[in-house]
């Protein structure tokens, strides 16, 4: 088992309120040695907003017409960066990168999974003659392959057809989840900037690729262009002290960091991308896959080989010793012991050997998906599991991350010995993580499972309870029938953080008005008191993958998951105001549509994930942070009968050049830009980039 060393530093590339704990698809070493990438997803560094930042200058004409932006100079006035920056500098187009700016990339690789048949719609509808570069894109068929209806399989065959038609590499359902793929077949490699069109991309900071979530118009407009646009995030160095005491694990290593931080009033949840270092773990990783593919195939493999592995192994790149950070944090290894999330949040953390007394029956157990079906993570639980059977009463489902993967531990007899104890296996592919065929949570269940998120209906019942935990608690649970394992009962975790000044920054002169846009909106205020409103609650998995949902089917199922009753509440032209992370969760651009198709024109927030910010963005509609705003209604409401949506009758004017609201009070909110503008009177980046082709 490979041990974290004293004082070892990570580097964790922080965005705005992603909102997803997601951890490493392939990692290179034993479950310490990923932890950080799992941390990742659980902290905001807050930023200007969007609206006033010029995000699409880039396409104006040539990349040429970019204003380059100098990075933070050391006393010798040489440009320092940290590791990620340096990544993100060989893809960046014409701008040095620097904390906060937003740039044109030109990304190694863009993945798309069953969503490449919408990303296909948009880039016809943009009307290229062909791919910009058709050695850039991979597509990957994993979310639905339960999926045997006529409807999906010829979505199937249109994509594959798609695919060989333009050239594109192509994986077809069964081969496996397409996170796993990329790091497998060496697509996310080492030092390497790749986008994926899905919010768990960002795992492939586990071998030192930056990885980070891309939406499907994006994807579309990379078909066509080779580029997109992309701020660069707020950056914590993490530092891990001493080791993880036995039988924990990175998995109880997140799960704690995300109860810890939920605390930290300084902080908000979310990162769209984690960048472990390029240490001999990876690299011997890379040449035992290199090694691999010798012995399978009789040519050079295109992506891992000897020239690929001995470059990197050459020019490791490091953080300049006077790099800034947003935030320096410290975590003690020898404090954690093994915890659970839930029910139905990852923000709800509890130590095990709690949550054991209490003896909380379970109904279902899920050892699959991108996060923890890797072969060490099954080759755990069938150990575990040994000679027993599963209780009774305990349906435990089992999927490996790729058809790799479970050839593997069929080959050991870790599969077989799992089967035996009555596990059901399902394909190698998403399934019940995002709400997709066998083995769903029913009304009133209780569920286990090591994936990554366990949003409220994500996993099947809005009325089910999920909890999220290590491969070791989940077997433990299955052949117990209650929550339960190794628990070791420890000190709290020790842990410290450092806050950085920000650098300063020029203030921002008055907005420009785009011809046709809407200098002052007017509405009234429609409060969704919640925070941590993701994209499960604001558009339900089920209906993700549908792609004959017209706007108008989409806009009654809108908040369906958060408040059946919105449908009836809501009013065109009303004014939407949550709290803070809305929209945390998964990439799905039609969280932000499905809103625009029910009359929403505009969301004002606490704070909101950047991907959602980004779908928002893409497709016309605004989002604005108003935290005053927030703690306004809810001292207003505060004494009032709770409700999930609520017609205010606070009437407002809302002045978007100058940023201000103006009701029963003022209050100041970031004013629209330039840019935004633009993407809002042409109804999104598809019509933009259409317009400009």
């Amino acid at each position: 088992m490979i041990v974290l060393s004293v004082a070892q530093l990570v580097v964790i590339v922080l965005y705005l309120i992603l909102s997803s704990l997601t951890e490493n698809t392939n990692i290179t070493g034993s479950d310490e040695t990923f932890l950080t990438v799992q941390f990742s997803y659980t902290i905001l560094f807050p930023l200007n907003s969007i609206f006033n930042i010029l995000l699409f200058e880039y396409l104006k004409e040539t990349t040429s017409l970019l204003v380059k932006k100098k990075a933070t100079p050391n006393k010798a006035g040489k440009t320092v960066q940290i590791q990620m920056e340096k990544i993100a500098q060989k893809y960046a187009m014409g701008a040095t990168v620097k904390q906060g700016e937003f740039i044109a990339i030109k990304p190694h690789h863009c993945m798309t999974h069953d969503n490449t048949a919408a990303v296909m719609s948009k880039y016809k509808s943009i009307g290229p003659k062909s791919f910009y570069n058709n050695r850039q894109p991979v597509f990957t068929l994993d979310h639905d392959v339960q999926n045997k209806t006529e409807k999906n399989l010829q979505k199937y065959r249109n994509i594959e057809e798609f695919a060989k038609s333009n050239g594109v590499d192509f994986y077809p359902a069964g081969r496996g989840i397409g996170h796993q793929i990329m790091i497998e077949e060496g697509y996310a490699f080492p030092q390497t900037m790749v986008v994926a069109s899905d919010s768990h991309s960002n795992m492939y900071g586990g071998i030192g690729c930056l990885g980070t979530p891309i939406v499907r118009t994006d994807a579309a407009a990379i078909w066509a262009t080779g580029q997109t646009w992309w701020q660069v995030p707020s950056v914590v160095k993490v530092e891990l002290l001493n080791k993880l005491p036995p039988g924990v694990t990175g998995k109880d290593v997140i799960v704690t960091l995300c109860g810890m931080f939920n605390k930290d009033e300084t902080t908000e949840w979310g990162a769209l991308a984690g960048v472990f270092p390029v240490d001999t773990a990876a690299l011997d990783w890379l040449k035992s896959r290199n090694e691999r593919f010798k012995k399978l195939y009789p040519v050079k493999h295109p992506r891992i080989n000897d020239d690929s592995v001995q470059e990197l192994e050459k020019n490791i790149l490091k953080a300049d010793k006077d790099a800034y950070y947003a935030k320096e944090l410290v975590l003690d290894l020898a404090t954690v012991s093994p915890y659970v999330s839930g029910p139905n949040s990852v923000k709800i953390a509890n130590p095990l050997y709690e949550l054991e007394q209490q003896k909380i029956k379970i109904h279902k157990a899920y050892l699959l998906s991108c996060t923890n079906s890797r072969a060490s993570d099954i080759i755990e639980a069938a150990n575990i599991v040994g000679d027993k059977k599963i209780a009774d009463g305990v349906e435990f489902y089992i999927a490996a991350a790729s058809s790799e993967v479970q050839k593997d531990v069929e080959l050991s007899g870790h599969w077989e010995k799992l089967l035996k104890a009555g596990a059901k296996p399902l394909p190698a592919g998403c399934g019940p993580c995002i709400g997709l065929g066998t083995g769903l949570l029913k009304e009133g269940e209780v569920g286990i499972s090591a994936t990554n998120r366990n949003y409220k209906g994500r996993m099947g019942s809005p009325k089910a309870l999920a909890y999220l935990a290590s491969p070791a608690v989940v077997a433990s649970s299955a052949i117990s029938g209650y929550i339960t394992g190794a628990a070791s009962k420890s000190p709290k975790p020790t842990t410290s953080i450092k806050v950085n000044p920000k650098p300063v920054k020029k203030e921002e002169g008055e907005a420009k008005l785009v011809e046709g846009f809407p200098s002052t909106l007017v509405g009234e205020l429609l409060f969704c008191d919640a925070d941590n409103l993701n994209t499960d609650g604001i558009y339900p998995g089920k209906y993700t993958y549908q792609d004959d949902m017209t706007p108008e089917m989409m806009a009654k199922v809108a908040m369906e998951n958060y408040d059946t009753d919105f449908v009836n509440v809501r009013k065109k032209n009303d004014i939407l105001v949550a709290g803070y992370s809305f929209g945390s969760g998964s990439s799905r651009e039609q969280a932000a549509t499905a809103l625009l198709y029910a009359g929403i024109k505009l969301v004002l927030a606490g704070s909101f994930s950047e991907t959602f910010k980004r779908n928002a963005i893409n497709n016309g509609l605004m989002v604005l942070e108003a935290p005053e705003l927030v703690k306004h209604l809810r001292d207003k409401f505060k004494s009032d009968e709770k409700k999930l949506t609520r017609r205010t009758g606070s009437n407002v004017s809302i002045d978007l050049i100058n940023g201000i609201i103006k009701g029963e009070q003022e209050f100041q909110i970031p004013k629209v830009g330039f840019a935004a503008q633009e993407l809002i009177v042409e109804g999104g980046l598809e019509n933009w980039v259409k317009n400009r082709i």
